[in-house]
């Protein structure tokens, strides 16, 4: 594993890195803040999903998550995407929702996909076990959160994984992969044409027949451009109500998809975690 960068950022801190994946086949990049008390005990940790065309720097810049995160003594993983680099598959077409930067935190099972894309396993198992080998991190003690399409990987993840983390957090996920556009050529490229290989990566299904569920909150902009036609909340928002499951659901007037919406809010999320984390 290779240090990258490494920057002090208020009482902690931000290192990047690179290592070779054996699930991904390719070097990958991953950010980590780690705050200060982390010297005296391990700290709880909240691994971070991004969105489409984002990397692991996106959230570390943007989302101004390390004040917050160093006042309640939380590290935060920022893992990329995707697979990247020679010899990993791109949308033929260079369009920006498949291939590098949308690997949607699935396992792949249709080619050229499946040698190269297994995000999910990378997520679950890989990095968690190279962040616990590296960094004072207690992994009993972890949450995941993400945004747009990282928000239905943590959501997907969580659901699948109630007994390794504590809580889930999304920001304006893509709440049901399956009937929204990103999603269909998603799942279809990724997975092939057998769409009950779908519902496994879908949290709008996975909530209607999931029976151990951790805390979960989504956090979703009122002017969001992508929200009618990409997102649909409400039919996650309907499953769990008809499953019996409570979801702490935010919805903020004036706030559309960006990344000021997710600065304006993240405080409140790390807060959330901590809850529960703690």
């Amino acid at each position: 594993m290779d240090l990258l960068s490494e920057n002090k950022c208020f009482a902690g801190t931000q290192y990047r890195y690179q290592h070779q994946s054996a699930v991904l086949d390719c070097p990958m990049h991953f950010s980590i803040f780690v705050p200060d008390v982390a010297k005296d005990s391990k700290v709880p940790v909240l691994y971070w999903l991004s969105g489409l065309t984002c990397t692991d720097e996106n959230f570390v810049n943007k989302a101004g998550a390390q004040k917050a995160a160093s006042e309640l003594g939380i590290a935060i993983v920022a893992p990329d995407t995707s697979p990247r680099g020679e010899g990993v598959p791109d949308d033929p077409d260079g369009a920006y929702d498949l291939g590098m930067g949308a690997g949607f935190y699935l396992n792949a099972t249709a080619p050229p996909w499946k040698e190269h894309y297994q995000m999910y396993d990378y997520i679950v198992s890989e990095l968690p076990e190279l962040i616990a080998r590296y960094f004072p991190l207690d992994a009993e003690a972890q949450s995941i959160s993400g945004h747009s399409m990282g928000g239905h990987g943590a959501l997907t993840i969580a659901l699948k994984n109630p007994d390794r983390y504590k809580s889930v957090s999304a920001f304006a996920p893509i709440c049901a992969p399956m009937q929204c556009p990103w999603g269909i050529k998603a799942l279809s490229s990724y997975l092939g044409d057998d769409q009950s290989s779908w519902s496994d990566y879908d949290a709008t299904q996975l909530i209607a027949r999931t029976e151990d569920v951790i805390p979960i909150l989504i956090d979703q902009g009122e002017s969001d451009q992508f929200l009618g036609q990409q997102l649909h909340p409400h039919l996650f928002l309907s499953a769990a109500k008809d499953a019996g499951i409570k979801v702490d659901y935010r919805l903020r007037p004036g706030f559309d998809h960006s990344y000021f919406y997710i600065a304006t809010f993240i405080a409140e999320h790390l807060a959330f975690h901590h809850q529960h984390l703690k």
